[in-house]
């Protein structure tokens, strides 16, 4: 009895083994074999993949992977599989493409908690488009004018406590001008006048409250999270009594809380105090360190290297022989040659060093040399401005600091096309805040360039890489001695 019960399940087990066996012949026989042309896989362990590589790093792993796979390779992170596009040739796609096919919402949603409910990646794409809307109208040419001379006004200010020589962390002056300045123009004087340091010391906490941890997990019940959580609800309630107070008076102050109070949806309704105070915080967070991080670059590479300092000097006296001392909107813009400086700091180093979408549908890219690879719908795509910006193909040693690589005639940034060079993005969600950082960066500068005789005595600042904008590494310590530059 026993042995034809085993005779049984033994021609059960060899049935099912035949059908499965004669399913995969039809299915190949049958089924069109598939055409993808799918992207090299950085090799990693089974099921975590490259996570331990990519968490060490992903600047570390692009650098040990292109050269061996090239302008397009996928990285599988436990479930996920991230594709990278390094380079002009094969991420125009990542730019350009509509919302529909590349969204930035799944990926961005840790900044949900940060910036609130209602705003920027916690609304629908249409909805996103209409904040953005309010934040282009706020950055208006005629808008920062008048900004513009806040910041000069705020930089005078702070300066002005310097003494006739001495010491100073360059790296955290800046950090204080910029949020002064910040603090001024998008969040508002009362902010600025009355309440800056209990605004600033809150902002601390919601920026503290974004770590690498949560990236993946936003709402973990961890200490920073709730400091983060509490500051948010601290900032609306403040926010709350500025917007009420400022709509029953009659006069309105030229500010970016100013705009978002006043803006409307397509529909005619107005925005709620909770979107106020949103977009607000998403403004100060997309501005605040990048502007200080690159001040404090620019201002790193110009007392290394003589020849630019000279160069920027001489733009100065120059540009003081025709205007004065008077610095505003129109004077900023004819810094071409301090612009070229910050613009050659920002490419070596992006406080943002990578951008990712989701992708949901398929496309293809094709490389510099020719070979073409289809990347799947539900992969997450992501470039690298830190690594992009110095490819060799595209920029003339791309380690050196240069800034006239912009200049008129090379252009480097154009030559191997639009998405060259990708500091501030590019595309459809290209850095709305460019103009601003620029301006303000150069109201900063112009002025201690005008003022002070500046020396680096550390050494030239590492990369911070530990942080979620990378930065500087440690102290920047400048001498300082008071002057005024002289036109003749």
């Amino acid at each position: 009895m026993t042995g034809d019960t085993d005779n049984k399940f033994l021609n059960v087990g060899l049935l099912i083994i035949a059908t499965l066996l004669v399913a995969k012949l039809i299915s190949t026989l049958i089924m069109p074999r598939s055409q993808k042309r799918l992207p090299p896989v950085i090799k990693g362990w089974p099921l975590i993949g490259g996570l331990i590589r990519f968490l060490k790093g992903p600047i570390v792993m692009l650098r040990e992977e292109y050269p061996k796979l090239g302008s397009v390779f996928t990285v599988n992170l436990v479930n996920r599989k991230i594709t990278f596009l390094i380079g002009p040739e094969v991420s125009a796609h990542f730019f350009k493409a509509p919302e529909v096919d590349l969204s930035q919402q799944e990926v961005y949603q840790f900044n949900v908690p940060t910036f609130g409910p209602g705003v920027v990646f916690d609304v629908d794409y249409s909805i996103r488009q209409e904040q953005f809307r309010f934040f282009t109208e706020a950055l208006r040419v005629n808008k920062l004018k008048g900004y513009v001379d806040q910041m000069v006004v705020e930089a005078e200010d702070y300066f002005s406590k310097w003494g006739d020589s001495g010491v100073v962390d360059i790296k955290y002056e800046l950090e204080h001008v910029i949020i002064l300045t910040a603090s001024r123009c998008l969040l508002g004087r009362e902010v600025r006048d009355k309440l800056f340091d209990d605004v600033s010391a809150l902002f601390h906490d919601l920026d503290n409250g974004m770590l690498p941890i949560s990236v993946l997990f936003p709402y973990l019940p961890i200490p920073a999270h709730r400091r983060r959580d509490r500051a948010r609800k601290k900032l609306a309630d403040i926010f709350a009594s500025i917007i009420n107070s400022r709509k029953c008076a009659s006069e309105s102050e030229n500010d970016m809380l100013q705009c978002f109070i006043e803006s409307k949806y397509k529909d005619g309704r107005p925005t709620t105090e909770s979107e106020v105070t949103g977009l607000l915080i998403a403004a100060l967070f997309a501005g605040q360190h990048t502007s200080s991080i690159t001040s404090t670059w620019t201002g790193a590479y110009l007392l290394r290297h003589n020849e630019y300092l000279s160069a920027v000097l001489e733009e100065q006296k120059n540009l003081m022989k025709k205007h004065g001392n008077k610095v505003d909107h129109d004077i900023l813009s004819e810094m071409d040659v301090l612009y070229r400086c910050i613009k050659e700091a920002l490419r070596l180093h992006p406080p943002l060093i990578m951008l990712l979408r989701s992708s949901h549908s398929d496309f293809s890219v094709t490389t510099r040399d020719g070979k073409e690879y289809d990347i799947p719908k539900g992969h997450i795509v992501a470039t690298s401005p830190a690594f992009a910006n110095q490819l060799p193909h595209v920029f003339k040693d791309p380690d050196s600091y240069d800034p006239d690589r912009f200049s008129y005639g090379r252009e480097e940034d154009k030559a191997a096309g639009a998405f060259s060079y990708i500091s501030f993005g590019g595309g459809r969600h290209g850095c709305l805040g460019e103009p601003f950082a620029y301006l303000q960066i150069k109201a900063i500068w112009s002025h201690l360039l005008r003022n002070f005789e500046l020396e680096l005595i550390s050494p030239f600042p590492e990369i911070d890489w530990n942080a979620m904008v990378v930065g500087v590494k440690d102290k920047v310590m400048v001498r300082y001695k008071r002057r005024e530059l002289s036109v003749n």
